[in-house]
């Protein structure tokens, strides 16, 4: 019944079968991969914010290049996780980040160079603040920054990629996005290859920053998306076979079609007394 499935037509339908849900699998097996990398920036996330915070140093590699270059990226275990530094702030080189928002509202980042003893420095998000009036791209009101050494507290953020232009407006750096070897070159010193999102300092902070959220990644759409292509697959080697079964139905006169029912055979119903 199946010697059909050696003809050359249905051996290329095999091939491409086969092909089609390899591919499936392989797409599954990479939307896998994504799904254990998200999870394990979560764990990181969630880790980062039990521990006791640790130096810089001990997180991210130090600058050793010289002004406008930054340092290598940590590595990803130290990524989120919770760090100490003491320094002054460059109120010189205030980057603002536009287009950020917070709760719905959008606003400026502002992103300061901390500048240590040694004279390299980290670049540290201070938090939200909202435009002036005047509309989303208005340049805010920015509260005074502690003077003198400050000491902060905050989380390892890995620089942001797509790096947007790096423009001076009234003075002041802006930007879109915080990729730090491309903000590296507008400043006259090395700059850590990543960046701290600030928890606290020591002065306070002024209560107009708001604290940017980290949010989790969505690992469980990868994960979806690891069972839909792999259903896919199986649907198409089931389809395959259902094909083939019916093929191989009608070639053996299984399914025939059905013979038309002669009424006029049928006996008539009883007419009624």
């Amino acid at each position: 019944m199946y010697r059909f499935l050696l003809t050359p037509r249905w051996l290329g339908i095999l091939a491409l079968t086969l092909v089609a849900a390899a591919v499936m699998v392989l797409l599954g097996n990479w939307q896998l991969d994504r799904y254990r990398g998200r999870t394990a920036i979560n764990e990181r996330i969630d880790a980062g914010s039990r521990m006791t915070p640790v130096p810089l140093r001990d997180a991210v590699p130090a600058p050793t290049g010289g002004g406008g270059t930054a340092g290598p990226a940590p590595a990803d275990e130290a990524t989120w996780s919770r760090v100490t530094v003491t320094g002054r702030y460059d109120t010189a080189n205030i980057v603002l980040v536009r287009g950020r928002t917070v709760d719905n509202r959008v606003g400026f980042e502002i992103v300061t160079p901390l500048v240590l003893a040694d004279g390299t420095a980290v670049l540290v998000d201070q938090g939200w603040v909202p435009p002036a009036p005047g509309g989303a791209l208005a340049q805010p009101q920015l509260p005074p920054v502690p003077p003198g050494e400050v000491t902060v507290v905050g989380r390892v953020h890995p620089t942001e990629s797509g790096a947007g232009a790096v423009d001076r407006r009234d003075g002041r750096l802006e930007t879109r996005r915080i990729a730090v070897p491309r903000l590296a070159r507008e400043l006259p010193y090395p700059v850590y290859g990543a960046y701290v999102l600030l928890d606290e300092q020591t002065p306070a902070a002024d209560p107009v920053f708001q604290a940017v959220p980290i949010g989790h990644t969505n690992n469980w759409q990868n994960f979806g998306y690891v069972v839909q292509w792999w259903i896919f697959a199986v649907m198409t080697l089931f389809g395959y076979g259902w094909v083939a079964r019916r093929e191989a139905r009608r070639a053996a006169g299984l399914d025939g079609p059905a013979k038309p029912l002669d009424r006029a055979a049928e006996p008539s119903p009883s007419t009624p007394a």
